[in-house]
């Protein structure tokens, strides 16, 4: 059995919009030349190890995948997004009103030429591992650059819908538990087009009291432009346009999006792509932790309270998918031979 390499983690930074944005780099201690993978978190305040101060737990997906990653030979780079991790109270003031997509184009822009300029790393063969909405800025920078594209990109728990439809599906698997359910998804619809109309949102008292804070943030002027693009950003539109090796993985388990009201969209928009791969673990969260509960049975309490506690573990069939993915296309430069073997697929009717 091949012993797992020893690695060291590296501290880095870039500017963007003048303010600082740190990250990690973690790597062997050997100084061989290595694949590279750089991590995108999923939306608000998530940070590098993709851990939010919203969620209890430190027990970060990326960084357990990163250190993983390191051992098997990559070099990987994780960082903390504009509005996310220990610096954010002295640099809100600075990006507040500030941030649309452009600004997180242009953050994994100048991520990917720090990471770049690490002496191990083969720029030939780097990658992007993202989460949730990190597969909405990576597929833009994928479009988009003109030097420094990645050879592959895997998008986790991917939205196939545009987000506001997922957030509405939220919302309304929230509201069953409620007497008033369909008059609450009446509110809350009316709440949302004010928003998307650019008018001031009228909050309904009968909301539940966890809504409000949530529409408020939508209108935030701290949160705008940005909220407005990424509301009605549809991935399967942009996706589309993309011809590199892309492997998509929704777990079964994940009750932020669906493993086939989303899946099937990126499908159907990527059904003529030989290079696109698909994989549906049965026992995979959003966070890619393994999840025993039936999905039936999954309350957002539970999830969110165990998303990164210290007894979660990495899926082990969502693991070997990601890592024979890169092997297959780093070390011996083929695609795999058959999508199956990554997983419980969705058929392509």
């Amino acid at each position: 059995m091949e012993r797992a390499a020893e690695i060291e983690n590296k501290e880095v930074t870039w500017k963007v919009l003048g303010i600082p944005v740190y990250g990690t780099v973690t790597e062997s201690k050997n100084n061989d030349l290595h694949p590279a993978v750089v991590f995108l978190a999923g939306s608000g305040p998530t940070d590098r190890n993709w851990c939010s101060p919203l969620l209890p737990g430190s027990n970060g997906t990326a960084k357990i995948l990163a250190e993983a990653l390191a051992k098997r030979g990559y070099v990987t780079l994780r960082y903390d997004k504009l509005g996310s991790g220990p610096h954010v109270r002295e640099n809100l003031p600075k990006f507040a009103g500030k941030v649309g997509m452009e600004t997180f184009k242009e953050e994994l822009s100048q991520g990917v030429g720090t990471l770049l300029s690490e002496e191990k790393v083969d720029s030939s063969k780097v990658f992007a591992l993202t989460n949730s909405e990190g597969a909405i800025h990576a597929v833009n920078y994928q479009i988009e650059a003109k030097k420094n594209h990645f050879k592959g990109l895997i998008l986790t728990g991917a939205p196939g819908r545009a987000i506001g439809e997922v957030a509405r599906t939220q919302f309304l698997e929230q509201s069953k538990s409620f007497p008033n359910g369909e008059i609450l998804m009446k509110h809350y619809d009316e709440a949302i087009a004010d928003f998307l109309a650019s008018r001031p949102i009228v909050i309904d008292p009968s909301l539940p009291k966890g809504m409000e804070p949530i529409l408020r943030s939508l209108e935030s002027p701290n949160n705008l432009p940005f909220s407005r693009e990424l509301w009605a950003y549809n991935l399967p539109d942009h996706i589309k346009s993309l011809s590199d090796p892309i492997l998509v993985i929704i777990g079964k388990k994940d009750i932020q999006v669906d493993w086939q009201l989303d899946g099937r969209p990126l499908q159907d928009a990527m059904v003529q792509d030989v290079r696109a791969s698909f994989a549906y673990p049965e026992n995979a969260n959003h966070l890619l932790k393994h999840e025993e509960l039936p999905r039936e049975k999954l309350s957002l309490q539970h999830v969110a309270t165990h998303y990164n506690s210290e007894d979660a573990q990495l899926d082990s069939e969502t693991g070997n998918v990601i890592f024979d993915w890169l092997d297959e296309y780093t070390k011996k430069q083929l695609r795999p031979k058959s999508c199956e073997k990554l997983g419980r697929l969705l058929p392509i009717m």
